[in-house]
This record gives structure tokens, sequence and C-alpha cells, in this order.
């Protein structure tokens, strides 16, 4: 780290400015540019830990009007985990074993000014270590709370099949509790007829695919069949190595009875459509010239009237007694 030109943000307690000055020039000498302030007072201490963010706080174990072990303790009641490195002229092991199990970080004596800069890198990357470890726990909290509350069934598998994890929602869809289904194999919610699938599911698996299936089947714990779409991702370990998947199982019976109701809907339309199209109940007929009267009071011959409001198409010819009527009308006007 010396090679590099760094900035290091040091809270800085100590009545001493020239003691001051020999740890700037300390770190400057490491290769780092100390962003600095000395305080002396309890007063000063607080404000700064309140206006600014430190990498560090050094300060000296014995002040007029402060001192290092109290600034330790408000350092730590304000929740802070930064660095507390106490650089002292006071000699004494017990004092360096009691700051240290105030929660000092290092105690390091003004003749061995040497030794600061290592304590302080060590001490700010463990603070790194332990923030980006705190913010992983928090991202897989996070995560775990989002599995538990999804609506969907999600679970986990190794390469072998075995459940390791089983969220509420499975529980709900498949009736099997968490405690009942984990370390069993997820062969007993494939229905007989879809087991050729599950092998298909582990080869994909095995080769890094992720597989969408919008509609298949799995059973429940009763036994009953269950329409599902299910989205199945390989796990891998931090090394890229696929150890596992898993599996997020959306019910769809709802889906599938809506289908079949819109199904029956457009069934009963089209029959509604052929009705429709069929004349039927009073038609009003002129007893003289024979025409239908509409819906809008319009007078229409039948011809007209039956193509329009029905699928019939008309062929013409001369019915036995109008045929008989037409030829004795024929003999009349021949003689």
């Amino acid at each position: 780290m010396a090679g590099n030109i760094m900035q290091m943000q040091v809270l800085i307690v100590e009545d001493s400015e020239n003691d001051a000055i020999l740890l700037l020039k300390e770190l400057d000498h490491k290769g780092y540019t100390p962003i600095h302030r000395r305080v002396e007072t309890p007063e000063d201490f607080l404000e700064a830990l309140k206006n600014h963010t430190w990498d560090a706080v050094i300060s000296d174990y014995v002040l007029p009007q402060f001192s290092g072990p109290e600034a330790l303790r408000l350092l730590r009641q304000q929740g802070s985990d930064i660095p507390f490195i106490m650089v002292s002229g006071v000699h004494g092991e017990e004092k360096a074993v009691a700051i240290m199990k105030a929660g000092a970080n290092d105690y390091i004596m003004k003749e061995n000014l040497a030794r600061l800069t290592p304590a302080l890198e060590r001490e700010m990357e463990a603070v790194q270590a332990r923030r980006l470890h705190a913010r992983a726990i928090g991202a897989m909290q996070y995560l775990a709370a989002i599995v538990d509350s999804s609506e969907d069934a999600i679970y986990g598998k190794n390469l072998d099949t075995i459940i390791i994890s089983w969220n509420p929602a499975a529980e709900r869809l498949f009736g099997y509790s968490a405690d009942e289904i984990v370390g069993q194999s997820t062969i007993s919610l494939f229905p007989n007829n879809r087991r050729d699938e599950m092998l298909e599911i582990v080869a994909a698996i095995r080769r890094g695919d992720t597989i969408s299936m919008h509609e298949t089947e799995r059973r429940h714990k009763s036994g009953q069949i269950i329409p599902v779409a299910v989205t199945i991702s390989p796990i891998k370990d931090h090394r890229g190595e696929i150890v596992g998947a898993s599996a997020i199982t959306r019910d769809i019976r709802k889906q599938k009875q809506a289908e079949h109701e819109r199904r029956q809907l457009v069934a009963n339309l089209a029959t509604t459509t052929r009705q429709v199209r069929t004349l039927a109940g009073l038609l009003p007929i002129c007893a003289s010239c024979k025409r239908i009267r509409d819906d809008k009071g319009y007078w229409q011959e039948v011809e007209t009237y039956i193509s329009k409001n029905s699928d019939a198409n008309f062929t013409h010819g001369i019915c036995p007694e109008c045929a008989a009527e037409y030829e004795s009308q024929l003999e009349v006007l021949s003689h």
C-alpha cells in the first residue's frame, strides 16, 4: 500500500500539536495523504464524529481535559466500529490490556510509531470485511424474506434431487410441511406419467440450463394432480460449480379454469349466434299481399325478410296444387 498515494481520514485526540504532526508525518511517510482534525475536549470530539466520516481515531492516553479511555467510551456509545488506536507515552502492560478490553483496536507507544500505519491498515481492512459481511447477511435475509413471502412455491434441491429448502407457499401448494419434505426426493412431487420429465430436468440442470415449462403437472400430498407452471434454474457455488437447482412453481388452476370458462363462453356465443340466425316467434304477415313487417315497421317481401334474418337460400319451383290451378286456368283461357 505504501507505493501509492492515498487519503486517510483520521480524527486525532491529542493536546500536543507537535505530537500530532509526528503522527501525520508517519502516515505521509507510508504513502498516505492524511486528512485530519485534532481535538482536545469531549465536546469537540463528539461534534467531529457527528459532522464527518472518519477512517480511524488516533488518541493519546492522557489529556488535560480529556482522556483516551473516555474518547473510546464515547466512540463506542455512538455505535461506531471505526478503528481506535491508542498512541501513548504511558508505559504499562496493565493499561494496554485494559484499553484493549474496553474496545481499542491497538495500543502503540509513541517511540514506536512505525507500528502505526500497519495497525491502521489492518484494522481498516477488518472494518471493511465486517461491513461487507454484514451487507451480505442483510442481502441474504432480504432474499429469504422475499422467498418466504412469495405467492409462488419456491424450493431448492441438490443434484441428487434431494429437497434442501421449502418456502411457505410450497407448503400450501403441495400439502407437505418443510419438516416432512426437506431431505426427501422431488420424485414424490411428480405424477407417474411425469417421471421422464424429472430425469430431463436433472440432466438439463447438470448442463447448466434453465428450464421453463408454462404448463405441466405436479402431485399434491393427497395424490391430487395440480396443473402448474415451473421455472428451474441451476444453483452455483462461489467457484461457479453447479451444486443444485431452485424451482419456482406457480399454481395455474385458476388460469386453467378461466381458459375453460373462456372456451365455454365462446361456444355459447357461437350457439347463440346460430340461434339468432333462426327465425322464431310471431311474424306479422299481411293477409292480402303476404308481406312481412320487420322490427322497424317496414313491410318486406317474404323472401327478402327471410334472407336478411336467416341463413336460408331460396330455390324456385311450383307446388302440385299451384300447378293444377295454373293448368285449369290455361284450359279456361283456351276455350
